[in-house]
């Protein structure tokens, strides 16, 4: 019997751990503070455009759970990570660390933003220098890199590396070396995709400082935080102009945008059918079973947030 699409996605939780220190929600993850870590909830909370849209979708919040732990293990070896252990299938508990105050994102193809960008009619993004003559989609010679700063609220701002060292942003010595990181996780991303039959499009990487040491924070390679094609026949579509088959939010963001939002002020946020939510579930679990080449199991929704406090409670050391 096929298990019934639930309801309801975890929308966002409300604990009180003993010796928690604070509660704090993000756009997609609620976030327990204790004296030497933290406990992120990957909620079903679902974000475009920087603003965090009305309905959860069912089981998105433990795709990217498990995802970014998987690719987080995946890339011990390049960086160290604020990981300690999985508790839940939409719980990890990590390092507390220091955030740096950018966000690095690499770009291998035009495309999302920097496609927006090329198309305005710009040529340079982020200090970065784009030739003229190229399609959406297209591959760069090489992968860029284009921060953006961190904002608490609103929309994350495009910045260039040279404004990052003369506003004092971050020393020189450490934007080089998280360039360098950024550009082997990037590549390591890429080879993995490339095995799987995806092409891994952009992404962004973020890092932190725990006891003064460089480490790689948050999620990565997650459909959130990245882009992905479908590998086979993707240079015959680019050849003749036809629309990539992707795997990523990018879907969310051309419906939000066909239906007149983009976060901007004044534009209301489109309801969003049933429908529509399993669709971009449906979405999530496919990039997840085809990243990680395991069929995704899905979780029990029906006692999940008992159960998310329960497995929490016996894992707090």
């Amino acid at each position: 019997m096929e298990e019934l699409f639930p309801t309801e996605g975890l929308r966002a939780t409300q604990y009180q751990f003993p010796g928690q220190l604070s509660r704090y929600q993000g756009k997609v993850r609620d976030v327990y503070e204790f004296e030497d870590k933290l406990i992120m909830i990957a909620t079903d909370r679902l974000s475009a455009f920087d603003v965090v849209l009305p309905h959860p979708v069912p089981y998105k919040g433990q795709v990217l759970n498990q995802l970014a732990a998987y690719f987080l293990r995946c890339t011990e070896d390049i960086i160290s990570n604020w990981l300690i252990k999985e508790v839940d299938p939409n719980v990890s508990v990590g390092l507390k660390c220091q955030p740096l105050p950018i966000e690095v994102v690499v770009r291998g193809h035009l495309s999302g933003h920097a496609w927006r960008t090329y198309r305005s009619g710009k040529r340079v993004l982020c200090g970065q220098n784009l030739p003229e003559g190229l399609k959406e989609h297209d591959a760069f010679s090489h992968p860029i890199i284009t921060p953006t700063t961190k904002a608490t609220e609103g929309h994350d701002e495009d910045i260039s590396r040279e404004e990052i060292i003369e506003k004092n942003i971050l020393e020189e010595p450490l934007l080089e070396k998280i360039e360098s990181i950024a550009l082997k996780l990037f590549k390591r991303g890429q080879e993995y995709a490339n095995k799987q039959g995806l092409i891994l499009v952009d992404t962004k990487y973020e890092f932190g400082l725990h006891n003064d040491k460089l480490i790689l924070i948050d999620e990565i390679h997650t459909p959130d935080s990245s882009r992905y094609f479908l590998k086979d026949g993707f240079e015959e579509r680019q050849k003749n102009g036809e629309k990539q088959q992707q795997l990523s939010k990018e879907f969310v963001r051309e419906w939000l945008i066909a239906n007149d939002f983009q976060g901007l002020e004044g534009q209301k946020i489109p309801d969003m059918s049933r429908e529509k939510i399993e669709e971009i579930s449906n979405r999530y679990i496919e990039l997840y079973e085809k990243l990680s080449g395991q069929t995704f199991k899905k979780r029990d929704y029906h006692q999940i947030e008992k159960e998310i406090e329960t497995n929490i409670s016996n894992n707090l050391d």
